[in-house]
């Protein structure tokens, strides 16, 4: 912790990254080649399927990614070239993420929820000249939609599409069909492009890739309005993949199970990297069903599970909850529903004192797994390596004192290198500082407290009041199974600060109860005035589990008009 003058500033650093140790190679293609040489033989990721499942070792791994790089290269990749990836967590996803970085392309995950007019944004900003998509995700058919989209997709043959709308677009291929369609060739087809390309242009294009270089585009969830395209260079990406694995202290008999999309950074991060890093095995689901989950997690024996706080209530909440076997379960956080399940014994607490950003591919401050809660308190961690925080006021930007509440601003070796058609200067301040837009302030221990997003902190009667503070509290409360707090204009206190709760299945809440509890661990002024009920399919999320604070708001501000909702 520094001092810039004889009172203490909120400016807080992490050791130098040149003093952390467990990292390997800083290109998405040397990490992969890294592990590969560890691992070799070992399963690296299983797709379970109705009837067989599909597995790839480690080496099968590097084999079907290196002809994924063929192929690409023989497509016209060149170093720089995003390549768009449009899939659900299959092992093809794998391939495809790490083919492109052999290529030297830069890796452009797009979000197969998507909508048509959101996919159409997403190719128009990441200009992709590759599209490597799944066809049939749920419901929808993405070769109709991209045809849809732009008709010359449908009437052009494959490597023959020259799109006025969409100008960089050349080739488009995808896994899960053995016909083409228009354009868009089959995974087999585009494969055989590489078979006249030699392993060693590949192994050549891949070393002339500099950990500075950009490797993967990914975008915000878009719950603010229009997605933002994120750039993060190779060096981030991967140092972030080292780190998961340490951060959860997985083993090298890992099996873990992923259940939401990698085109989501933290997903990636912690799926991939936390994995794979440890020599682990992914075990992947195409999308979140729980009783589908429960019944992958017995069968492949699961160890560790990545899933968002709403996942863990439908897990329990599954017709087949009580009929699986959950023994293997290791790294199941020991307050986690999950954790109640009666084949299930764990002490491993979750690495959820830590707190990060898309735009710093993941967490920027963090406490380990097993840190003990005298060390951890209730804060988001201390810095990792190599990273620098300040606090400032969100109006002048200048340092606020020790302790002092304000915006949080960091930088370091994982921040982005910049938002797609955003100078970068309008983006970082002049110490190359990224300011977060979420509220924070350190402890005299160096702990970050995060505090929600700024524009989220209700004003209540003269007093700041923080939404996640209320929520941590509400969650704890026997009979909730999902909580968001929201601020509702109101004449008198200007805000009135209203729970918005999903009850667990079964369960007889009331607003007394509720409130009651909240009076037992926060200040009166922080207790909800109002609770109100909603069933899960009242409220909308965004891609990251997150429900639409704008969304809630309106609901609440009807419900508590009289209107129906």
């Amino acid at each position: 912790m520094s001092k810039n003058t004889s009172e203490a500033l909120s400016r807080v650093r992490g050791i130098p990254l040149a003093e952390e140790e467990g990292l390997g190679a800083l290109t998405l293609s040397g990490y992969l080649k890294e592990v590969v040489q560890r691992y070799g033989a070992k399963e690296a990721a299983v797709l379970r399927g109705a009837d067989e499942a599909e597995r790839w070792t480690y080496d099968e791994l590097w084999s079907r990614s290196v002809a994924v790089a063929r192929a690409l290269l023989a497509c016209g990749v060149g170093k720089g070239t995003r390549v768009g990836i449009l899939m659900t967590n299959r092992l093809e996803f794998l391939s495809s993420v790490f083919g492109t970085a052999l290529a030297g392309g830069v890796a452009t995950t797009l979000n197969t929820f998507s909508t048509p007019a959101e996919l159409q944004v997403l190719l128009d900003m990441s200009g992709c000249s590759v599209l490597l998509l799944e066809r049939n995700v749920l419901k929808k058919d993405f070769a109709v939609i991209l045809a849809d989209l732009e008709p010359e997709i449908a009437v052009n043959s494959p490597g023959k599409l020259a799109s006025l709308k969409f100008p960089f677009l050349r080739h488009l291929a995808m896994v899960d069909t053995a016909e083409s369609f228009g354009a868009i060739e089959t995974w087999a087809d585009f494969l055989a492009r590489g078979h006249q390309v030699s392993a060693a242009l590949v192994e050549a294009t891949a070393s002339s890739v500099l950990p500075a270089d950009p490797g993967v585009l990914f975008f915000s969830s878009g719950s603010t309005g229009k997605p933002k395209g994120i750039l993060s260079a190779h060096r981030g990406v991967c140092l972030q993949l080292w780190r998961w694995r340490k951060w959860l202290g997985l083993d090298r008999d890992v099996r873990s199970l992923t259940t939401n999309g990698f085109f989501w950074s933290g997903n990636f991060a912690i799926g991939i990297g936390g994995t794979l890093s440890a020599g682990g095995t992914l075990v992947l689901q195409r999308t979140f069903q729980p009783d589908e989950a429960l019944s992958i997690m017995e069968a492949e024996r699961v160890s560790y599970i990545f899933a968002w706080p709403h996942q863990w209530a439908q897990l329990v909440d599954a017709k087949n909850w009580l009929d699986v076997d959950l023994s293997s379960l290791r790294y199941i956080d020991a307050h986690s529903p999950v954790a109640t399940h009666p084949t299930v014994k764990s002490s491993w607490i979750d690495a959820t004192h830590s707190y990060g950003n898309t735009e710093t591919f993941t967490l920027s401050s963090v406490f380990p797994a097993n840190t003990p809660k005298d060390i951890t308190g209730d804060s988001h961690g201390k810095p990792a390596a190599g990273n620098s925080f300040k606090i400032v006021d969100p109006l002048t930007g200048q340092l606020v004192p020790m302790g002092s509440r304000g915006e949080i601003a960091v930088k370091g070796p994982t921040l982005m290198l910049g938002y797609l058609g955003i100078p970068l200067d309008e983006t970082l301040d002049e110490e190359g500082f990224f300011h977060t837009g979420d509220g924070g302030y350190f402890d005299e221990m160096g702990r970050l407290h995060w505090e929600g997003r700024l524009n989220d902190i209700i004003k209540t009667g003269g007093a700041n009041v923080s939404p996640v503070e209320i929520d941590a509290v509400l969650a704890q409360c026997p009979g909730v199974k999902i909580t968001k707090t929201v601020g509702v204009p109101d004449d008198l206190l200007g805000e009135l600060v209203v729970a918005c709760i999903v009850p667990q299945d079964g369960a007889e809440l009331t607003e007394d109860a509720v409130r009651n509890f909240a009076k037992q661990q926060l200040a009166s002024f922080k207790v909800p005035r109002r609770i109100l009920f909603f069933g899960a399919n009242e409220l909308e999320w965004t891609g990251s589990a997150k429900v639409k604070c704008s969304e809630l708001q309106a609901l609440a501000t009807k419900r508590l008009k009289g209107g129906s909702v």
